[in-house]
């Protein structure tokens, strides 16, 4: 059985759907992203860190998860809205289906949004804090006047590394001698 989901905005705006993912709700700001492709990228940015994050193309997951398209080494959003959830991806590189990585980083996501209008919402009255809940709306209301605002988090310490790291890449007898080293700091 499909279970409903609703997102409902800080000014009180609901958007009614499904959920898919990890059974838990989300809070966080809700902004939108209007790429074409490259959902994964968007899951995996750190620049997401903290929000709930909104594609405007209505089709996400059809070539699935790959572990080589990371922007970092895990998922970064708090919660994902779609319009339509691709359950069956086709790609020769995927090894999950958006479901399957969302549950896999306890990310819950929510589909049948109608993220257009989500979309103008955003525009015209600016990012906002959200949550993403099974609860009723009312609730959601009660639990987003508790919450801080986003711009008193610090994200930075929570998505930089602990450690450094070196990075090798790979081989390749075809590719000129290795000129110069870089160095690069978070």
């Amino acid at each position: 059985m499909t279970q409903k989901a609703t997102l409902v905005l800080a000014d009180g705006s609901v958007y009614e759907g499904y959920a898919f993912g990890a059974e838990a709700g989300a809070s966080g700001e809700v902004v939108f992203n209007t790429s074409m492709m490259g959902y994964q990228e968007m899951l995996t940015d750190p620049s997401y860190a903290g929000q709930i994050v909104v594609p405007t193309y209505p089709l996400i997951g059809n070539y699935g998860i790959n572990k080589e398209d990371f922007e970092s080494s895990k998922i970064q959003v708090r919660g994902f809205v779609v319009r339509e959830e691709c359950l069956e991806p086709n790609h020769y590189l995927s090894t999950s289906t958006l479901d399957q990585f969302l549950k896999e980083y306890g990310i819950p996501g929510i589909y049948g949004v109608d993220t257009r209008a989500l979309t103008r919402r955003l525009r015209t009255s600016g990012v906002m804090m959200g949550i993403l809940t099974s609860d009723t709306s009312q609730q959601a209301q009660e639990q987003l006047k508790k919450l801080p605002s986003y711009e008193s988090i610090d994200f930075v310490k929570q998505v930089t590394t602990d450690v450094p790291y070196q990075w090798e890449p790979e081989s390749n007898e075809d590719a000129p001698e290795t000129l110069c080293k870089i160095v690069v700091l978070d």
